[in-house]
């Protein structure tokens, strides 16, 4: 005779509650994880030093480290230690540096397409702002982003590595340029430019972590800020119409930040702030269609005595004091205003 055994009517109530708890530990370790990212930290430091109420920048996310929260501590760890290099090979493509070997004709073909003569013709990047019309149309020069794809470094793995040209032996190191190669070139090319003195009245700072462009953009403008960025090439090389414009402060005159970027192993942008700017966001249409293909940003500078303006700038320019020149934000350059 075999004796049942009695299953307690809690039984399958305990075990839900027993597989249950391990995959919410699971997604909470996930989550944990996620929380720390070099993008969530950005996320955190955004909205704790920026005091208005829009949307978190998506075009500033997007220029976050890839890294994970995991790596991010590892690798700034390595960095304070000095001993980030003999890591550098395998950090890089988890980073989205510029990684390839100085050899490599991959590496040469991006760094010189990027370092090379500008092929833009300078007289067709400026307009009058008069052309700013809705229904008026124009060429757009070539505004797409030559330079290879990269993101910043966490701003606790960037502010622990050297970045001067009395350091180029040590950059060199952690970034493996050789001797007299491409990239050693590029490397001092933009340390050089990033020393070189503001023009008058300028104010100016390369940054290689979006926390730092953050920094540089509420000491110029305050904490009420807003970053703008065209938001795509299509329309470039060709003939567009002028949709709906929006004048950035009510179409007055402003200041701004702009900031370009600078060919570097990580995402490094040359940051300065313009004095006299009239920005306007504007509806970018297809002239045939009259479908709206692009989202463009155009500022116009004043004419001042502090300014060196090309020829290009100077044909354009309707009188002293007066706009000067306008231009498109060309793809992943971006400026910063005050928000409205």
């Amino acid at each position: 005779m075999h004796t049942k055994k009695l299953i307690s009517p809690m039984t399958p109530l305990l075990l839900l509650l027993f597989f249950s708890s391990l995959t919410v530990g699971s997604a909470s370790a996930s989550a944990g994880e996620n929380l720390y990212t070099p993008k969530a930290n950005l996320i955190r430091y955004w909205n704790k030093e920026v005091k208005n109420n829009h949307a978190n920048p998506t075009f500033l996310l997007s220029k976050a480290s890839p890294l994970s929260a995991v790596d991010a501590e590892r690798l700034s760890k390595l960095a304070a230690q000095n001993a980030l290099s003999s890591q550098f090979p395998a950090i890089c493509p988890i980073a989205n540096l510029l990684c390839f070997a100085d050899s490599s004709p991959t590496r040469q073909e991006l760094i010189s397409r990027a370092s090379g003569p500008n092929i833009r013709s300078w007289c067709c990047i400026f307009f009058q702002e008069s052309m700013l019309k809705k229904g008026k149309v124009m060429p757009m020069p070539d505004i797409e982003d030559k330079m290879p794809e990269r993101s910043f470094l966490p701003r606790s793995i960037s502010s622990k590595l050297p970045f001067s040209t009395s350091k180029i032996s040590e950059i060199k190191k952690i970034f493996h340029a050789d001797d007299n190669s491409t990239m050693e070139t590029t490397i001092v090319k933009s340390l050089s430019e990033c020393e070189k003195a503001p023009s008058l009245g300028e104010t100016k700072r390369c940054v290689g972590s979006a926390e730092d462009m953050i920094d540089f953009a509420i000491s110029i403008l305050g904490r009420n800020i807003a970053v703008r960025s065209t938001e795509n090439v299509k329309g470039s090389k060709k003939n567009i119409m002028i949709g709906s414009i929006k004048g950035i402060n009510g179409g007055k005159v402003t200041q701004i930040v702009s900031c370009h970027q600078t060919l570097f192993p990580y995402l490094l942008y040359s940051c300065h702030s313009v004095p006299k700017v009239r920005v306007y966001e504007v509806d970018i249409l297809d002239p045939n269609s009259k479908a709206k293909i692009n989202h463009g940003v155009a500022s116009c500078h004043m004419h001042t005595s502090n300014s060196n303006p090309n020829h290009a700038e100077l044909t354009i320019a309707s009188g002293p004091g007066q706009i000067r020149a306008c231009h498109w934000v060309f793809e992943n350059d971006l400026i910063w205003t005050v928000s409205n």
